[in-house]
């Protein structure tokens, strides 16, 4: 059975894409921070179809990201990083504790983890990737630079990493805009949900399962001929 590797699986998104990925045909590795963050995954996993494993870690290291695709097993064809910190900076270079954290946890476990599965992969065996972007990369956010540098980052490595890894794995990136989950909840209670969807062309927050569609998109034989590429899914903030 091939495994696809889902990290950040807790999190709105990746609850909704865990569910969109899920098949008999198919084992879904789930990766979050704490078994405490993956116990509500674990009862969802339980109405779903197919075969689940459940992998509390914070990726911080080589070593990690090795033993979450040593999880996995020998059939692994497909990852998606979700995983990421999202803090606004002081704007100080005398502490750069955000700055390190956005680009160790948004950007550096992405490469370490993506890495780690291709070092696994057979010669000739089909895979596909999907990095998580954002909107803070495609517009620029003033509170976040950190957090846009390495999203970013992101989209750099997916079309790096589309060349290395062709013809047998496809690696491609989403950028989600102000999507309904607790990451935007500060920025919009901030600024109200007046104001934020006022500059949203679809006048409303985008939803989870929305973003977790283009996912199985990218992840699946339909798009068999995309790789390198990076999908805004924003409600139209970003048109080009």
């Amino acid at each position: 059975m091939e495994s696809v590797i889902i990290t950040g699986a807790a999190g709105g998104i990746g609850r909704e894409t865990v569910k969109a990925l899920a098949s008999a045909e198919r084992h879904i590795v789930c990766v979050d921070i704490s078994d405490e963050a993956l116990a509500p995954l674990r009862q969802i996993a339980s109405n779903l179809a197919g075969e689940f494993s459940f992998v509390p870690s914070r990726m911080e290291d080589v070593a990690a990201c090795r033993k979450v695709v040593a999880d996995a097993g020998d059939q692994v064809s497909g990852l998606v990083h979700l995983a990421g910190v999202f803090e606004a900076d002081p704007q100080a270079i005398d502490d750069m504790g955000v700055y390190e954290r956005a680009i160790r946890h948004n950007l550096t476990n992405g490469y370490m983890v993506a890495n780690a599965v291709m070092e696994k992969a057979s010669k000739g065996r089909a895979g596909a990737m999907v990095f998580t972007s954002s909107l803070a990369f495609r517009r620029g956010s003033w509170e976040h630079v950190p957090y846009a540098a390495a999203k970013g980052g992101l989209v750099g490595m997916t079309r790096a990493m589309s060349r290395r890894f062709a013809p047998d794995w496809r690696v491609n990136a989403i950028a989600p805009g102000l999507i309904n989950t607790g990451m935007p909840a500060k920025l919009i209670a901030e600024r109200g949900l007046e104001r934020v969807t006022r500059e949203i062309p679809m006048k409303r927050l985008g939803e989870p399962s929305e973003v977790a569609s283009a996912i199985a998109f990218l992840m699946g034989s339909s798009s068999s001929y995309v790789t390198g590429q990076c999908i805004n899914i924003d409600g139209g903030i970003i048109n080009s």
